[in-house]
């Protein structure tokens, strides 16, 4: 096993290594967040909008692969609430160890989690709602920058953001936002993190429940191949951006990538996901189980996917992460005197 770095959010969380995977709603299943969590890591189940049975069962699902400590992530404010409340109770009549919030701060949602025994991560996009996180309870903030993939909630870099929140607030905190390798880890704790959260690079691993052609994409991207945008907006609120790989969708728009509603957006079906059609400007990445234009769809990376080279084993990453930070701050080290 690799060496650590010794944080409070592997005391917070109970894992051996800095490293979250992203709960990255399709992508982000049993099969991913069981070989994080395996492999050291803290592993995040994305099951926005997820029934409630499929929250029960990926849960179990996991627990027959490990029994390291894992999280769910959920979006309440991009789900309607009868749902929310069915997927809350999913998870907390499973013990879930663990709760990941996005967007809005929803006070009510971590007031739930934490009654319910569970640690709550939120991720924040601005200084202004990690303390309003924190002032609510959660345990562990994480920060994302605007060079993360997929939902965008902040609007400003990582590097400046990310030292701003360290100040502001007393909890650990993870950086988020074109993370892709350890030289990403060290250069996130030198800024004042506790550790990480993945996406992109675990997108695109061999446990990802993502398309293949969507992997694929990610690992043959160069350096700019994403752009920012509101174009991909059915199912979520307006004024909710993401990053995407660049594609016939965004080229078509030519230069009108921001200014889209949700509710504005032509209904035009170009796929199907086991039974429900996807429309053009859908917020639906393609999954496994995804048939139809797959290049259509919302291909969700980061801003360091150019420096994915390949397909690996989720286990794989987490050494790679680590050894690689390691190193980094090693030869960082012998450069001082």
């Amino acid at each position: 096993m690799p060496e650590t770095i010794a944080t409070p959010l592997i005391e917070r969380l109970g894992c051996r290594y800095p490293i979250i995977s992203a709960g990255m709603g399709g992508p982000s299943r049993a099969e991913l967040a069981a070989a994080v969590s395996s492999a050291g890591g803290f592993g995040l189940l994305g099951m926005v909008r997820e029934s409630p049975a499929l929250i029960e069962r990926e849960i179990a699902a996991v627990r027959q692969k490990t029994n390291r400590p894992f999280g769910v992530n959920l979006i309440p404010s991009a789900t309607d609430p009868k749902l929310l409340e069915g997927e809350l109770a999913a998870c907390f009549a499973a013990g879930v160890p663990a709760m990941c919030f996005f967007w809005d701060v929803d006070v009510a949602a971590i007031a739930k989690a934490k009654r319910a025994g569970c640690l709550v991560l939120y991720q924040v996009g601005s200084v202004e709602d990690a303390v309003r996180a924190e002032d609510a309870g959660a345990d562990v903030i994480i920060v994302q920058g605007v060079e993360a993939g997929g939902h965008v909630r902040g609007h400003r870099g990582l590097s400046t953001l990310l030292p701003e929140v360290a100040d502001a607030v007393e909890v650990p905190i993870a950086a988020s936002g074109g993370i892709v390798d350890g030289r990403g880890l060290a250069a996130a704790l030198a800024l004042g993190a506790d550790g990480v959260q993945c996406g992109t690079v675990f997108l695109a691993s061999a446990e990802s429940f993502a398309h293949d052609y969507h992997k694929q994409r990610i690992v043959e991207a160069g350096p700019g191949a994403t752009v920012h945008t509101d174009l991909f907006a059915i199912n979520w609120p307006p004024h909710s951006p993401v990053r995407v790989l660049k594609n016939s969708v965004t080229e078509a728009a030519g230069g009108k990538l921001w200014g889209h509603r949700p509710d504005q957006l032509p209904r035009e079906q170009i796929g199907d996901e086991e039974g429900r059609p996807l429309w053009r400007y859908s917020t639906d990445s393609p999954l496994r189980t995804t048939t139809g234009d797959l290049e259509a769809m919302a291909l969700f990376a980061g801003d360091g996917v150019g420096r994915v080279s390949a397909v690996r084993p989720a286990a794989e990453i987490v050494a790679r992460l680590m050894a690689e930070a390691i190193a980094t701050i090693r030869a960082d080290a012998s450069r001082i005197g």
